[in-house]
């Protein structure tokens, strides 16, 4: 049994999630089941438990609430307001999470009634301060955008240049020139580059920086995290290379 002999704030922890569904950016919502806000669409999370870290308390509740498990998860604020949530004095510890939405079966459980994805500029009236929590989390996405390879997380693990480049687009809030940003990105080295025949994928190479004639419609390609992350290593090392 844990006393205290002052009074001491809850912790809750967050989660938003962002999916890719080849067009439109989404985020996952699950509608409330319990008061407050019951019936109100809200982001998925609960109180931590005594014996877990927030990093096990956002999984065990995103599992919980929405089915989904195994995913890119990043921590990235603490909201504190004094008056967050009606119930007493609570902190969150946000998250964001990146899946690719058809890989996972999304299903309501414990105090959701049910989950649902939503485009990102769209979304329902919100319960407590999680609109905030949103807007925070589309601004941490754009900065590691610039920074890491995080937009391969949001896709599956062949795709296509043009849903790359949508994933791009969609974020950073701008549009690219189709040719530029497929030479940049195949410049890179850290491509592979695989043609379709017959509805098979067929591996061209590891490296395609002198492929460069290929039409959107005929390649197909994957992320080489392992080759990113040797060169990333290297002394050579001077710019991250998917940064527009």
């Amino acid at each position: 049994m844990y006393t205290y002999k002052y009074p001491h704030p809850a912790v809750t922890t967050d989660c938003v999630i962002f999916g890719f569904d080849g067009t439109s950016i989404n985020i996952l919502l699950i509608e409330r089941g319990i008061d407050p806000y019951k019936g109100a669409w809200a982001l998925p999370g609960g109180f931590l438990n005594m014996d877990e870290t927030v990093e096990e308390g956002a999984k065990r509740e995103l599992y919980e609430e929405t089915n989904v498990e195994d995913v890119y998860l990043e921590q990235f604020h603490v909201f504190s307001t004094v008056d967050r949530d009606p119930r007493e004095r609570v902190l969150t510890v946000a998250f964001f999470a990146l899946i690719s939405k058809n890989e996972f079966e999304v299903i309501a459980g414990d105090d959701a009634n049910k989950a649902q994805w939503y485009e990102w500029n769209n979304l329902p009236s919100l319960a407590f301060d999680h609109a905030e929590i949103i807007r925070m989390a589309r601004e941490k996405l754009q900065e590691k955008l610039r920074i890491s390879p995080i937009a391969f997380k949001l896709l599956d693990k062949v795709f296509k240049m043009d849903e790359l480049q949508r994933i791009y687009e969609l974020i950073h809030e701008r549009k690219y020139d189709r040719r530029n940003f497929m030479r940049k990105m195949e410049a890179s080295g850290f491509l592979t580059k695989m043609e379709v025949e017959d509805g098979r994928c067929c591996a061209i190479s590891q490296s395609i920086e002198k492929a460069s004639s290929a039409t959107r419609s005929l390649y197909v390609y994957s992320f080489n995290e392992i080759a990113f992350n040797e060169a990333k290593a290297t002394k050579e090392w001077r710019k991250y290379p998917f940064d527009f």
